[in-house]
């Protein structure tokens, strides 16, 4: 694999605190970031925040603040966002916002350059637009005056404003898509693209709004009169947060970005959009978008003014970080929509990982204390000399494998059943193999391959679970008394049988994961 590997979450909007949507992209970008550092990638992930456009400008002023305090507003929120990151342990390498000088001159220094490259033209728009979405809508798209999106009133517009010449590319972006299969995922979201692109002319992209309606955001630098549209500001953060123009060499060994990670209510602004927009200055495109599914919750997508949003800081205080961040990549297929419940999570938490895993390390520790003195055992011959004990070693190897093919496509539930089938294996292995009898009857050499076998099986899944569960794989790679950290052992080390040295001292902590006692 080529070395350097930048992914990318979309700008979250400050108007409100971040909620269970945001944590999932950041969550899955963090896992993906977490296995490639462990694969021997250079890593940049970058997240950060959208602060202009007209609902700050609302936010600001139904949070008690006059006019031309925007930006004192989003300076409140940011730090909401950047706590829960941190609560989340997501490990980013940058954090972007709009309001950063440097963002802002990267924004007009592409504004001033399709100008004068003739991409950008001024006329009359006359149309509508949906505040809340930031989106224009024809008149063919939305004739009865509401959104097709957030199904809210729209607001009819008739303004000079800039517009940058989309619509000739339309054609090319159809081929390109076309001719690079993996470049739209899912593949359904893909499909969905395209056939929006086959089946509708693409407008011109409106890019400014006029001062004298709005004032909270880039200033156009060829026209003083206007600021720059919020989501043709935002969009360019995925440049400018690379070094793009004032580091060329830098965003050069950078871009294109790996992954693209965002909801699927924003991929067409990813896909064609920002697509065209690098197209017309001569920028190839990212090398993949993802558009991920909604957490709906009772059947309705979860939404602040219905109420039944889920609250990540909430969730983490009351049943830990990584069971939030399993469930969440664990539940459902990424790029699908996913139903949310206590119920469900609590049920998960139980089975996968009090049951399962948490307690396949209990047991395990406490045969290695009770038998081996809290030892890992030698083991008497080279070959495994059982036919179970190798298949552990085979289902560990392949996960791996499995994972290394999985985790770049995002397929987060693919990965994770592979190492749940070692957890499940180990866990039979024990009620197979009954060590107890084994020690009973003394047959010390059978014993300690059992043991032995377990113990390595658990480094494997430590090595494993560390892009989702990364205090948990600490926990495990501490209490089998491996030195350093899980988090600087290559991933290839997770194929690698043996690597458990006989004689390590372990040491068995506290429950993993204490079931949760439903109450009745």
């Amino acid at each position: 694999m080529a070395k350097k590997y930048y992914i990318t979450t979309p700008l979250y909007y400050v108007n409100a605190k971040p909620h269970i949507g945001h944590s999932y992209t950041q969550i899955a970008c963090d896992s993906v970031a977490r296995f490639m550092r462990q694969a021997g990638r250079e890593v940049f992930f970058m997240t950060g925040t959208d602060e202009h456009g007209e609902k700050i400008e609302q936010a600001a002023i139904a949070a008690g603040l006059g006019a031309g305090e925007e930006q004192k507003f989003v300076d409140s929120i940011v730090p909401d966002f950047k706590a829960l990151w941190m609560k989340l342990n997501i490990k980013y390498d940058h954090f972007i916002r709009t309001t950063d000088a440097y963002h802002v001159k990267a924004v007009q220094a592409f504004l001033e350059k399709l100008y004068r490259e003739e991409k950008i033209y001024k006329k009359n728009y006359s149309g509508w637009f949906c505040t809340p979405c930031e989106t224009f809508w024809t008149q063919t798209q939305a004739a009865d005056g509401i959104c097709p999106e957030c199904k809210r009133p729209l607001e009819k517009l008739d303004e000079a404003n800039y517009f940058l010449k989309t619509s000739e590319y339309q054609k090319w972006l159809i081929d390109y898509i076309n001719s690079n299969p993996d470049f739209i995922k899912p593949d359904f979201r893909r499909n969905e693209v395209l056939g929006f692109l086959n089946s509708e002319t693409l407008t011109d992209l409106c890019i400014t709004r006029p001062k004298s309606r709005m004032r909270w955001g880039i200033e156009v630098p060829f026209d003083k009169e206007y600021v720059t549209y919020v989501w043709f500001d935002a969009l360019i953060n995925y440049a400018s947060g690379i070094g793009y123009p004032d580091d060329m060499k830098r965003f050069a060994s950078l871009w294109p970005a790996d992954m693209q990670v965002m909801g699927k209510d924003i991929i067409r602004h990813h896909a064609i959009y920002w697509v065209i927009m690098l197209h017309a200055l001569g920028i190839e495109p990212p090398k993949a978008i993802f558009a991920h599914g909604w957490w709906v919750f009772k059947g309705e997508k979860m939404s602040k003014s219905k109420g039944n949003v889920v609250d990540p800081a909430e969730m983490v205080s009351k049943y830990g970080v990584d069971p939030y961040r399993y469930f969440l990549l664990k539940e459902v297929q990424f790029g699908m929509d996913g139903a949310f419940s206590e119920e469900a999570f609590i049920a998960r938490f139980n089975s996968d990982l009090a049951n399962d895993i948490g307690n396949l390390l209990s047991r395990t520790l406490t045969m290695a204390e009770k038998y081996f003195a809290g030892r890992a055992p030698a083991i008497a011959r080279n070959d495994f000399g059982n036919k179970k004990a190798e298949e552990i070693a085979a289902e560990a190897a392949k996960a791996a494998i499995v994972m290394e093919e999985a985790m770049p496509d995002l397929n987060f539930t693919l990965a994770l059943s592979g190492i749940w089938n070692v957890i499940s294996l180990a866990n039979k292995f024990i009620e197979d193999s009954k060590p107890w009898v084994l020690a009973k009857e003394n047959k010390q050499d059978e014993l300690a391959l059992v043991i032995y076998t377990l113990l390595e099986a658990l480094r494997t899944i430590a090595i494993g679970i560390y892009s989702f569960m990364p205090e948990t794989a600490q926990k495990i790679w501490a209490q089998l008394g491996m030195e350093g950290s899980v988090e600087s052992v290559p991933f290839s080390d997770a194929k690698t049988w043996g690597k458990l040295t006989p004689g390590t001292k372990v040491s068995k902590s506290g429950p993993l994961f204490p079931r949760i006692e439903i109450k009745k």
